[in-house]
């Protein structure tokens, strides 16, 4: 058998290993765990779309930043998806995420309102 052989075999065995340990936690243990990683917040609730949501616009608003033709719809990006960030926020109570976008937020309104007047 070659070592390419070898490998292969190896990582089957272990990739099946990792399947069949994977999905023979019992809930008990899945709850009670702290080296199983779970998720800190819930899932498929209002409030995790519309945090995957705000963060789309956001990297939405971030790809096209450099780019002078677009500032106003960097800035509308920008200001939807923080908005909704400060919805989530509010919903975790969450003081420092509530802080930190609703001054971004107060400074993209401020950018906005500043490109317009002129």
């Amino acid at each position: 058998m070659s070592i390419k052989e070898k490998l292969e075999n190896k990582l089957k065995s272990l990739k099946d290993k990792a399947k069949k340990q994977s999905s023979s936690f019992t809930t008990e243990e899945l709850k009670k765990s702290t080296r199983i990683f779970k998720s800190a917040t819930p899932k498929y609730t209002w409030d995790w779309y519309l945090k995957w949501v705000s963060s789309i616009l956001v990297l939405g608003a971030m790809s096209i930043r450099g780019i002078p033709e677009l500032q106003q719809t960097d800035l509308i990006l920008s200001i939807f998806g923080i908005t909704g960030w400060v919805a989530v926020s509010i919903a975790w109570k969450d003081r420092a995420l509530i802080m930190l976008n609703t001054v971004g937020l107060m400074f993209l309104l401020r950018n906005l309102i500043t490109l317009w007047v002129q």
